[in-house]
């Protein structure tokens, strides 16, 4: 498409923002549309805005086990079956699942805990061979995938898993015989086995051999088979045994929750038995029955629920750009004034990446921030003035065909945005939540308090947002790139080419993310996505809390775990490690950077809070991310800000990390007393 085309497109575009946005500042939370049921930057929207930019693939994404018409789920719990040569185990809680030779496997994790990791990876405990020698997945929504597999070309039938579900269904496309790897025996409804202390049990359409061994299915037959929780009952499973044909979500969010529903849609609309994860059990909907039993899992014990719909709610987080500098003292306001001009004169030019590149950003914003509160008014323009000139830079739609840095091209294989210069696998779909968080961030606090730089800066903010949170229906971005509603909480890596699953690591750089779309939402006027960002802002606050830096040491699972923190959460494990560093500084470092305005969320228990730090820094501050572990200390109490405040006056200047600054850090910290 020639660059004046392209200009067109982004002009028009750009009409259409001023007349929908005026001239008003965007309030700080607009009210929640009636249903989450809402297109969020549909095709309509985002398809001229792509047309703008140059369309590239910078990196492949490799072999792909995908239907033709589907759009590539990077990101995903289930990446592992759809991107490489061969298949992996994935795990749909409260099962692990893999594609095997001729069909699958599956069986609950056994979870073994150990000093540094929990352990609770692929478990063939029962199998089934029909002959497959291909498959695809053939389509997936929310929690539940289905894959078809084929022998010689001709599709054998299909098979879906969920998450949350212990059933796992087979739909023969055509007469096939299922050879078991574990004979079954004859249970009264079902052929069930014990395997490892578990019994699991199938259901079938079809006839079972006097073995239990080779189960014949004609066409149109289903066989499902299912792992009984401990202490739950064979004919409550045999019941809820119903093949699950898909599932759907809606959402709520008001000032004091946030709700979640997900809907498992059965064959014949009964309810079926889910497994609810412990995040969501203190707010599980009273009206669902929660007692069949439980299921180990390396997150702790998973409760089975007899329903059609798992819903909870957890405490709602809302989005904030700035700390709350208003009880400062004088005297702190002016040692803030006179480390403003500090920073502000050591700022180095701006990297080049969308990661580093988007933290020199938000160094600078939360710098302006201060700036602003403290009557530094000077200060502040110079810093509004570096940083309008930088997202000038990245937001113009034809920066890519004139530079090979700092700007954005569109992936129409892996449909995605792709910033370059990529940075940490963010060309193969890693991270975007933790870049682009980064920019919304800037771009939400700048147009807060000036409404015009939206039409200058949404046909590329509002693609970014797209990527990582479109919604409903959409032919160039998959819904929600990285959230996984079941789980609470996002994926980071893109492909996921991993044994253990997919794995999120800085689950605090992923808070910050939907913060940082809450805050572009509520400055360009775009409601329905200000909810669906305030949803996850809190859905993601309650699971770091739950699963990276406040679990609850006490549960069973926790046994053996030395530790008060897990840097690394995986499908089938849990590690005290990260990609970068084996120092105990790292562990919680990784997960507090980079104390947005909405940490407060790290500080639902205060004594856990200084449990972490003395792990994390045995010999004082002065150790990777010292900075932002003073930060998160402070957050514990008064007397906990004020040693944080003294202790900072020691720490070196090498240890204030690149996205952050001394002004911050003070400020941060005074915020606190």
């Amino acid at each position: 498409m020639s660059r004046d085309v392209r200009l067109f497109f982004v002009m028009t575009v750009a009409a259409m923002l001023t007349a929908l946005t005026g001239c008003t500042a965007a309030t700080p939370a607009p009210s929640a549309p009636e249903s989450s049921t809402d297109r969020i930057l549909p095709d309509s929207t985002v398809a001229p805005l792509i047309a703008a930019l140059p369309t590239r693939t910078v990196a492949e994404l490799g072999s792909s086990k995908l239907a033709d018409g589907l759009i590539p789920p990077t990101n995903r719990w289930f990446s592992g079956l759809v991107f490489g040569d061969d298949s992996l185990p994935v795990f749909p809680l409260p099962l692990s699942f893999q594609l095997a030779a001729g069909g699958f496997a599956l069986g609950v994790p056994a979870v073994v805990s150990a000093e540094n990791v929990i352990a609770g990876g692929f478990t063939p405990a029962v199998s089934a061979d029909f002959g497959a020698d291909d498959y695809v997945v053939s389509g997936y929504d929310e929690a539940s995938v289905t894959i078809s597999q084929t022998a010689a070309g001709n599709e054998i039938g299909t098979t879906v898993i969920a998450e949350g579900s212990p059933f796992v269904s087979f739909t023969a496309s055509e007469a096939v015989t299922v050879t078991l790897g574990q004979p079954l025996r004859d249970d009264d409804g079902a052929w069930t086995a014990e395997v490892n202390g578990t019994q699991y049990g199938l259901v079938s359409d079809g006839e079972m051999n006097a073995a239990g061994s080779e189960l014949t299915l004609a066409a149109g037959d289903a066989a499902t088979w299912f792992a009984v929780s401990d202490g739950g009952v064979v004919a409550d499973f045999i019941q809820a045994a119903t093949p699950i044909v898909s599932t759907s979500i809606q959402y709520t969010v008001d000032a004091a929750v946030a709700s979640t529903s997900i809907r498992y849609e059965t064959r014949d609309s009964s309810s079926t038995i889910v497994a609810a994860m412990p995040h969501q059990q203190a707010g599980l909907d009273s009206s669902v029955s929660c007692d069949a039993g439980s299921w180990p899992s390396i997150y702790g014990e998973l409760v089975a629920c007899m329903t059609t719909e798992l819903t909870w709610t957890v405490p709602t987080i809302e989005p904030a750009g700035a700390l709350d500098l208003a009880n400062l003292t004088e005297e702190h306001r002016e040692r803030l004034r006179q480390q403003l001009n500090v920073d502000v004169a050591s700022t180095v030019p701006a990297p080049a990446d969308t990661y580093y590149g988007g933290k020199w950003l938000y160094r600078l914003t939360n710098m302006l921030e201060v700036a602003r509160q403290i009557g530094a008014d000077d200060i502040a323009a110079t810093i509004t003035e570096q940083l309008v000139s930088a997202l000038d830079t990245w937001t113009d739609p034809e920066g890519c065909d004139e530079r090979t840095e700092r700007c954005f091209v569109y992936d129409n294989q892996a449909r995605g945005l792709v910033g370059l210069a990529a940075s940490f696998g963010s060309d193969q779909f890693n991270d975007h939540h933790f870049h682009y968080g980064y920019f919304l961030y800037t771009a939400g606090v700048l147009a807060a308090a000036d409404p015009a730089l939206v039409e200058k800066w949404a046909p590329v903010m509002n693609l970014l947002a797209a990527d990582i949170a479109a919604q409903g229906e959409n032919s160039y971005f998959p819904e929600r790139r990285v959230f996984d509603a079941y789980a609470g909480h996002s994926w980071a890596s893109g492909t996921s080419p991993f044994a253990d699953g997919n794995n999120q690591e800085s689950s605090s750089e992923a808070v910050t993310a939907w913060n940082g779309l809450a805050l572009w939402a509520a400055a360009s006027d775009q409601a329905a996505l200000a909810t669906e960002a305030r949803w996850m802002l809190s859905a993601e606050a309650h699971s770091a809390n739950a699963y990276w830096t406040n679990f609850d040491r006490t549960e069973a699972v926790y046994d053996g775990f030395d530790h008060t923190v897990a840097a690394l959460n995986w499908g089938g494990k849990r590690d005290y490690a990260t990609w970068f560093s084996a120092e105990a500084s790292a562990m919680l470092g990784i997960l507090v950077l980079p104390m947005s305005p909405v940490s407060g969320y790290l500080a639902a228990d205060p004594d856990r809070l200084r449990a972490n730090i003395a792990e994390a820094t045995p010999d004082g501050s002065d150790v990777l991310f010292g900075d932002y572990l003073l930060m998160y200390s402070a957050l514990a109490g008064k007397a906990d800000a004020a040693a944080a405040l003294e202790e900072s006056d020691n720490l070196n200047e090498d240890r204030i990390d690149d996205g952050n600054s001394r002004t911050y850090l003070l400020a941060t910290i005074m915020s606190a007393l």
